[in-house]
């Protein structure tokens, strides 16, 4: 029989993937107080209790009962750093990682670390949080102020991703507090800085994200590193588009687009061109030369070497792009295609970009009230959130296209907003 903790571990680890809460896995044969005390390593399992969950969890006994890995973490997360590029071992590693003592902290911080950046790479920005949430806890227990900071910056982030603001907020505030009292490197007060006055931005709070950029611009980027200064470029080109100045958003577009090779940083590159299409989409009017240009050289890569969330992104722009060459029958089939997918990975303010546009050709197509009641119910959501910056879109969207429908013809398509239907 396997001794404690271990069993324990293993058991709330199994739960917890299938979903399960306690009362859900001990059903009528088991109190939950007993299995709160298997969990924690309190109790030890008779063989009883082992057969009857694991036949509640779907497994053989053997699971529950295998010895613990023989070989310390620190090792596991050697063999993760240094396994060829793409043959990582999640999985095992997460194993490992659930079923870890804790007495190595540091290991076990940059085992989650690994963890974390490997869900958020695939899109699964869930399992993202969870992971960053042990992580963010774990280094409030550190005293190594850079590791507490690559915390924050990551949690803001990812739960920016989920549409959380609440949360990301005061994260990347306290990274960049963080970063700032303890004079990091330019490196980390980048980064902290960076995710927050993308998070102000979306908030709606132009004047403090552009007194944010501006310091960026002054203070750390001229001293940042290649990759780091082009996100930091895109960053401030993001802020003075919502502000209406696209000539600068463009102008620092550019900016970090020239700062970076193919041959330097392959994914941010590609990023970069996605942002880039993005932006030039989002412009009044917008810029659609430039944004299926930018698309086209993304394409390149994204067909070759890209991740499915890459996949993704690159086709939701390509419906965009299509809405804008005045080609809705192309627009709505690629959205409609992508919001049907079962593991739709867009972030938060993607997939509702995607949505207006659907509820848009909607409206257009003749189902008017759907597709209002579309859009209204994306504005109150996005709203509710605190998404500022994207409810104002959400309703400027449909305003815009309630005025096409009265328009008896478009000038061109490039003027921005498709044909509306007679």
């Amino acid at each position: 029989m396997l001794e404690q903790p271990h069993f324990g571990r293993r058991l709330k680890r199994l739960r917890l993937e299938r979903g399960l809460s306690q009362a859900g896995l001990v059903g009528e044969g088991m109190s939950t107080g007993y299995l709160s005390r298997l969990e924690s390593g309190d109790r030890r399992p008779t063989e009883r209790a082992t057969a009857y969950l694991a036949e509640r969890l779907g497994v053989d006994a053997s699971v529950l009962t295998e010895p613990p890995p023989q070989r310390p973490l620190a090792y596991e997360v050697a063999v993760a750093l240094s396994a060829p590029s793409g043959t990582c071992d999640v999985g095992a590693l997460g194993r490992v990682v659930d079923e870890d003592a804790g007495d190595d902290p540091a290991a076990r911080w940059q085992a989650l670390w690994l963890l974390s950046r490997a869900a958020g790479c695939a899109g699964d920005y869930a399992e993202e949080r969870e992971r960053l949430d042990r992580l963010v806890e774990l280094s409030g227990t550190l005293e190594v102020p850079e590791l507490r900071v690559r915390s924050l910056v990551a949690y803001a982030r990812c739960t920016r991703a989920l549409g959380d603001m609440r949360t990301a907020e005061p994260a990347a505030a306290e990274a960049f507090r963080l970063a700032r009292s303890e004079d990091l490197s330019v490196s980390d007060t980048l980064a902290a800085l960076t995710v927050l006055v993308d998070i102000e931005a979306e908030l709606g709070r132009l004047d403090a994200a552009a007194r944010h950029a501006g310091d960026l611009e002054r203070e750390l980027l001229p001293a940042a590193a290649p990759a780091q200064a082009a996100e930091g470029w895109w960053t401030a080109a993001t802020v003075c588009s919502r502000q209406g100045d696209h000539a600068a958003a463009r102008a620092r577009l550019d900016t970090a687009l020239r700062l970076l090779r193919s041959t330097d940083d392959l994914p941010l590159w590609t990023r970069l061109r996605l942002a880039a299409a993005a932006a030039a989409l989002e412009m009044t009017p917008p810029e659609v030369s430039a944004a299926e240009c930018r698309l086209a050289e993304a394409a390149s890569v994204v067909e070759l070497i890209g991740t499915s969330v890459q996949a993704q992104e690159l086709r939701a722009l390509q419906a965009h792009l299509a809405f804008h060459r005045d080609r809705p029958d192309e627009a709505r089939a690629i959205s409609a295609a992508l919001l049907a997918e079962d593991d739709l990975r867009l972030p938060y303010r993607d997939r509702v970009r995607l949505s207006v546009l659907d509820g848009r050709l909607t409206i257009l197509s003749g189902r008017v009230e759907e597709g209002i009641a579309v859009l209204q119910g994306l504005g109150r959501q996005a709203a509710e959130s605190r998404n500022l910056d994207l409810a104002a879109h959400v309703w400027q969207a449909l305003a815009q296209t309630l005025a096409d429908l009265r328009l008896p013809h478009r000038a061109n398509a490039a003027d921005g907003a498709p044909r509306a239907a007679r």
